[in-house]
């Protein structure tokens, strides 16, 4: 990173996966899905050190074929299923101050984020160093449809929730947006301090819809796989 701040991409990527069975290594159009997230932090240019956090040694390989380091292995209490996310990022942060160094602005970035560029990441570690109160940074989604005019079931029928909005006009109602589930840069010391990602003051990064998939089962990974494919001809 330009400057003096030191920065890190924190690239976490456990091996167990009960929905989709190895799912930061399974093959995304022609190679492991995590090595998308590992190259788009080595180009954009912004990271002293790209990492994977994981407790499995095949991940480990994998991630060093493509440029990761991998110094260090999960412990136990941060390798199962109930281990939060904050706990997984203190870890690494603790594991490389025992080794001299520290980092002033830090980035998870999730091993199934095959629509992560290096430009995204760059302009995400820029806005951050110009904001300097900023505690962290999220890639947001706007929703498609206005939350205003949100349906819910009581009782077997269908009710407006916020029945005042029903006849507004949609672009007269304020965007909503929820997370794209890619990144999130933030300073170790908001997290220490705070104890999550997602308090204080964060800062938005839109993301366009056609850019964002959640891989949760099957069916989204083939969407995914065709979203991915129409970026890349589209690029092309």
């Amino acid at each position: 990173m330009t400057g003096t701040m030191s920065s890190i991409a924190i690239i976490t990527a456990r091996g167990g996966s009960k929905r989709i069975p190895h799912k930061n290594i399974r093959d995304f159009c022609g190679k492991p899905i995590l090595a998308y997230s590992v190259e788009a932090a080595l180009q954009a240019g912004c990271f002293d050190e790209v990492m994977v956090s994981t407790d499995d040694p095949e991940i480990a390989e994998i991630a060093k074929k493509y440029g990761a380091s991998v110094p260090f292995f999960r412990s136990p209490e941060t390798s199962g299923d109930f281990a939060g996310t904050a706990e997984v990022l203190l870890e690494v942060l603790q594991e490389y101050e025992k080794r001299g160094q520290t980092f002033d602005l830090a980035c998870i970035l999730y091993p199934t984020a095959p629509f992560v560029t290096a430009a995204v990441l760059a302009e995400g570690a820029r806005k951050m160093t110009e904001v300097s109160d900023a505690d962290s940074l999220l890639p947001v989604v706007r929703f498609s449809y206005p939350v205003q005019r949100s349906l819910v079931e009581r009782d077997g029928v269908l009710i407006f929730e916020q029945p005042q909005y029903l006849t507004s006009r949609s672009q007269d109602l304020e965007p909503h947006f929820h997370d794209a589930g890619q990144f999130v840069f933030f300073r170790p010391e908001s997290l220490r301090k705070n104890g999550n990602l997602l308090l204080g003051k964060i800062l938005p990064m839109e993301i366009p819809e056609t850019r964002v998939q959640d891989i949760d089962n099957e069916t989204d990974w083939k969407l995914a796989e065709v979203k991915y494919r129409l970026m890349m001809e589209e690029n092309e």
